[in-house]
Formats: C-alpha cells, structure tokens, sequence
C-alpha cells in the first residue's frame, strides 16, 4: 500500500480487515515503526481520529509529531501558480517536500468547506500533499471521504453481524449545521466492497453524490428503510444537490425507539461525536442495541492495520 488516501487503497479488503482483528487480540508490534515517525497535520479539529491514530502508530513503535495547521504553522497555499502575497505564507510544494524530509508517513485531515462543490470534490489538500510528498499519505478525513472511520465500520460489523449478510441502512438525521459528506461517502462506498443489503434513507434534497450510491437502494421513507435492518448507521449531511445547505431542521428523523422496533433488533451505529436527541434518542444510545463505543474503539485497530501497510509497503 504506498499511500490510505481512499478506500481503491485497499488491496485485499478481507486481508486488511483481519489485519486489524488480530491486532485487536495482540496489540502490538513494536519493532515495525522504531526509528520511524508519523507527522499529524490537522487543518480542522478532531478527537477520536487523532487519539486513536496516534494510539496505534505508538504501538507499532513508531514516534509521533502533531502539528494545527494555522495556529502552529503557516497556512499553505494549494493552488498553483498564485501570487502569494495573501496571509498564505507557504506553498504545497515546498511544506510537502520538507515535511517528508521529516516524517516516513504524513496523516492529513482536511474539511471541506462545503461553499464550492468543484473545488471540495478537486480534494486540493489531499491532492497536493498525494503529489508533492514522497511518503505515504493517510488520509484522517477529507472534503470527501473518511476511509479509516470507514475501515472501522467495516471491521465493527464483521465483527457483530449474525447473519451472513446482513442489512445495513445508512439513514440520515437532523442536526442544526451543515455537515460534510465525507462519513456518509465512505461507509457506503465500503459497503458497496462487501457482502450486505445495503440502502440509504434521506429526506428528498438529500440524495448523496450519485457517482458514489451508484445503484444502491434510496429510500425517503425513512421507516420503509428500517424495516428488518440489522445494522442501522445514523448520520447527518447537509444537501448535495443545494450545496452545503440544511434544507431540514425538524426532528421527524431523529432516531429513537420508535424507529428502532421497526427493525431487526437493529445494532445502531455512528461515528461520534453525536447530538442526542437531535441525530439519536437517550433512549437508543443508552440501550444495548448501541454499539458507538464498540465503534469508537476499533478506530485504533483499523488506524494501526493501515500504518503497517503503509511501513511496508
């Protein structure tokens, strides 16, 4: 694997995945990253990703440098041939050979900025450190897509489905901010690389990127959708089709008990951090049908599974 920028990185799926599972059982091997280092840029905020990233480089032996990008470093410019006399005070081209003078793997997350759909789907930060880097990318979450949360979902519904092939919904939810799309994008993208029924439930307006579902099941009766689902993954994202906007603020899509007996005794998943009672109810959340820790935890797994791939490939 010479870099984790999206899910056509992966090579072997079923491979990759049982990386991670036995590394969840034996979790080290710290001989692999010694005398390696792993550089985090972070142009927007982060929790989970950035702990359980860091998390799972340390525990392949590997040393760690974390840097905000404008509070600690210059902001760069990705755009080529600009005149710089902006508050941009450094250039992709040299930010990116120089930080791969530094670091063996440079781990980047970058929102959109959901204003241009061109240019947030042009993937200009990713992009440009993919092009003037000579180390591995990972990709820690981008304009469009989030392939290590989506390893994780991968890996938690191996891990937790009881049927062959399971029905996995992915429903939308309300939240009062424009969200991206880069979740959504990926869970069902991975999806469409596995053995399950997948659908999508949205409200009308929100139909995600078309060159993503492809022939996937869209549903804007969110119950119809429901029905004998054995994983449920509740997220919100703003519209696609009217970039960026919130077309929808009223909680008739909150996930709750009510939703939730409409399924299979459905396992109910998100990525966190989650609005309760705006995207899903107290009373899912504290349930048993919850698997958002579960989730929460694999994230260090799916991160150390992708860095051994990528130390040696």
């Amino acid at each position: 694997m010479k870099n984790y920028i999206d899910l056509t990185d992966i090579e072997d799926l079923p491979a990759l995945l049982e990386e991670a599972r036995q590394l969840k059982k034996n979790n080290s091997d710290p001989e692999l990253g010694k005398g390696k280092t792993l550089g985090m840029l972070f142009f927007n905020p982060s929790l989970r990703t950035r702990l359980s990233t860091e998390k799972a480089a340390k525990l392949l032996g590997m040393e760690v440098m974390v840097m905000n990008i404008n509070s600690d470093a210059w902001a760069l410019e990705f755009e080529d041939g600009q005149i710089m006399d902006s508050n941009k005070a450094e250039h992709i081209k040299e930010g990116a050979a120089v930080l791969s003078q530094y670091c063996d793997i440079i781990a980047v997350r970058a929102f959109p900025e959901l204003k241009d759909k061109a240019r947030d789907n042009a993937e200009l930060v990713m992009n440009g450190f993919k092009k003037y880097a000579f180390v591995p990318i990972l990709n820690m979450e981008s304009a469009t897509g989030h392939p290590l949360q989506a390893l994780t979902d991968a890996l938690t519904i191996t891990e937790l489905k009881k049927v062959k092939r399971p029905k996995v919904v992915l429903t939308w939810a309300p939240h009062p901010k424009a969200l991206p799309h880069a979740v959504p994008n990926s869970f069902v993208q991975m999806m469409q690389k596995m053995d399950v029924e997948l659908c999508i439930a949205n409200p009308e307006g929100y139909n995600l990127n078309s060159e993503i579902t492809k022939n996937t099941r869209v549903f804007h009766d969110q119950e119809e959708a429901l029905k004998n689902a054995d994983f449920v993954y509740v997220k919100n994202w703003s519209s696609y089709e009217n970039y960026g906007k919130v077309l929808k603020t009223d909680r008739d899509w909150t996930f709750n008990q009510e939703k939730l007996r409409v399924t299979n005794n459905a396992k109910v998943m998100h990525c966190l951090p989650v609005r309760r009672n705006v995207v899903i109810a107290d009373d899912v959340l504290d349930s048993e049908n919850s698997v958002v820790i579960h989730q929460a935890n694999n994230r260090t797994f799916a991160a150390q599974a992708v860095l051994k791939k990528l130390l040696k490939g």
